[in-house]
């Protein structure tokens, strides 16, 4: 009975000792699965925070592509109305040149008319012949453009042909330029009437081809000469109605510095000017940009002051025919 007794109770013991066993395995498995519950909520967690930011991140670069593509199309559509601006001025001022150059009217033939007579407000229009010329005229340029005064220039077809870039110069700093023949020569132009309108309209296509806009007319001519007296007055007369004819207007001067007469000194142009305008107020000033004429621009500073100090506004033919 004693060694029953002492079995069973050893396989009691040795059961609770399996019980306690098995339970600390239950609790180190129960630990386990907890860490390992825990581990894949982290992974999971870790794994949507990065798939987050990816997305966050393909976001912002959207955004960013997005800002982009509006910025270009932005640019795209600022510089498209530049664009077209540039073109509505550029529009605007070929359509202001055209005008500018259309045949004058009546009106406008009236006004030329006037231009040496009496006018309330005093004015002079500066003219220069026979350029342009690389000695002389861009030194006259170059004053009228420091002292903000427009000119008139009536130019030779064969000299425009020498010097292109000089009557573009004049074309784009806005001064007037007219048509005084081809060859300066009478024998030449005045040999009739087809021979003047073949001088005539030579130097108006060597003019528009120099400032390079078709726009161009020349709607005022100087008759080498004058247009009065001579052997070839008659013929002069009858080539200005021509002229006439077909809104061209001719232009003759009141005073001049007899810088193509003969005078030697500054102190000559200066005196002859003076003596020549009187009491005019409106002055049509003959000068010349010949090659030789340099004392023309030695002595065109003191004219330009006498004319500022005495009340006088500097015209253009445009000026003359109220024309912008």
């Amino acid at each position: 009975m004693k060694k029953k007794e002492k079995g069973r109770v050893i396989k009691e013991n040795w059961d609770e000792v399996s019980i306690v066993k098995k339970q600390k395995h239950l609790k180190v498995d129960r630990i386990l699965l907890v860490i390992f519950c825990l581990l894949s909520i982290i992974a999971i967690i870790v794994m949507i925070d990065n798939i987050i930011k990816e997305l966050r991140i393909k976001d912002a670069e959207k955004k960013e592509i997005s800002q982009l593509e509006q910025l270009e199309a932005k640019k795209e559509a600022e510089e498209k109305r530049l664009e077209e601006e540039q073109r509505q001025k550029e529009l605007e001022e070929q359509e202001k040149i055209s005008k500018r150059y259309n045949p004058l009217n009546e009106e406008e033939f009236d006004k030329m008319n006037k231009i040496y007579g009496h006018s309330d407000k005093k004015r002079i229009f500066l003219t220069f012949d026979d350029g342009p010329t690389k000695s002389v005229t861009p030194y006259i340029l170059n004053l009228l453009k420091e002292e903000n005064v427009k000119a008139n220039f009536f130019v030779l077809g064969m000299r425009v042909e020498q010097n292109p870039d000089l009557v573009k110069r004049e074309f784009d700093e806005g001064h007037f330029i007219g048509n005084h023949s081809y060859s300066h020569k009478y024998s030449k132009i005045y040999e009739s009437i087809d021979s003047l309108f073949d001088e005539y309209n030579r130097t108006n296509n060597a003019i528009k081809s120099a400032v390079q806009n078709d726009k161009y007319n020349s709607i005022v001519f100087r008759f080498p000469g004058g247009l009065a007296g001579g052997k070839y007055n008659d013929m002069k007369h009858e080539a200005a109605q021509k002229l006439k004819e077909q809104g061209i207007a001719n232009v003759d001067w009141n005073a001049l510095t007899k810088d193509a007469e003969g005078a030697k000194t500054k102190e000559d142009l200066m005196n002859n000017f003076i003596e020549t305008i009187q009491n005019k107020t409106s002055i049509v000033l003959l000068m010349h940009d010949a090659a030789d004429k340099i004392l023309t621009y030695e002595v065109l500073p003191d004219i330009i002051k006498y004319c500022k100090e005495n009340g006088y506004e500097f015209q253009t033919m445009f000026d003359a025919i109220g024309r912008e």
